[in-house]
């Protein structure tokens, strides 16, 4: 069991509702990563535009700090994330195979971070801030873990 090189992510109705080929043949995923409210936190929702290379490297990141979740605006965040799907041109809704990557912004680190095995566990890659999408070998399978 080793750190994967790339990570399949199936298309579904759930987590991965926005994720797909651009006409360009760049990936993408469209998500909303968050930071939970505990311990007295207020906690954070963002929206997270990834962007990928026909081959899964990671190109870019396009982050808005939607807010507090207490104070969260859904009108405004569905308004930014519609903007964000239609600025993709046309898409195709499709499995995607990328890089696991980090990048930090806000004061936070998001992506598709790696997680090494601690004692008798094994390797994991969550896609954070939130680790709403956990993904374990085999890499190429597609599915993950809420």
């Amino acid at each position: 069991m080793s750190k994967p090189d790339l990570i399949a992510i199936e298309h579904d109705e759930y987590h991965a509702k926005h994720l797909g080929q651009l006409s360009d043949g760049r990936q993408f995923f469209l998500t909303t990563p968050f930071v939970p409210a505990i311990g007295g936190k207020a906690g954070r929702e963002f929206l997270a535009l990834f962007l990928f290379d026909e081959d899964g490297k990671f190109l870019e990141a396009r982050i808005d700090d939607l807010g507090t979740r207490a104070d969260l605006d859904q009108k405004r965040a569905s308004s930014i994330y519609e903007q964000r799907l239609a600025g993709l041109g046309e898409v195709e809704f499709c499995r995607i195979e990328v890089q696991p990557f980090e990048i930090e912004q806000f004061g936070t680190t998001f992506g598709l971070v790696p997680r090494p095995p601690e004692e008798d566990d094994v390797w994991a890659v969550e896609m954070q801030p939130g680790n709403y999408m956990a993904f374990f070998e085999p890499w190429d399978s597609g599915d993950y873990d809420t």
